[in-house]
């Protein structure tokens, strides 16, 4: 069975151990690499990170971009939205679709 985790700050993850998901609090970028890549091959097929974090990990969230699983989902943080989540959808839409049919109404 597949289980979900979150990596982040503890303020902005706590809340998802309620749910049952395992969480993993880490503050720095290499910490959070290394966190990834053992859940990564731990058997996690979603990955909920924060994303300050995920902004610091760009090389390795590609490295698993490809693959099946884990599915690893940017969220936003304790201090709020930095944007990076709504761009990674847009770029999987591009991706997916060919071109970008989220609009903003700004």
């Amino acid at each position: 069975m597949y289980k979900i985790a979150a990596i982040g700050d503890k303020d902005s993850i706590y809340g998802f151990a309620s749910v049952g998901m395992d969480i993993y609090p880490v503050d720095d970028g290499s910490n959070a690499a290394r966190q990834l890549r053992n859940l990564a091959e731990g058997g996690y097929a979603v990955i909920y990170i924060t994303e300050a974090l995920y902004a610091q990990l760009g090389q390795e969230v590609d490295r698993y971009r490809e693959l099946p699983l884990p599915a690893i989902i940017p969220i936003p943080g304790a201090v709020g939205n930095t944007g990076v989540g709504i761009a990674q959808v847009k770029k999987s839409v591009v991706q997916a679709v060919g071109s970008d049919i989220i609009f903003d109404d700004k």
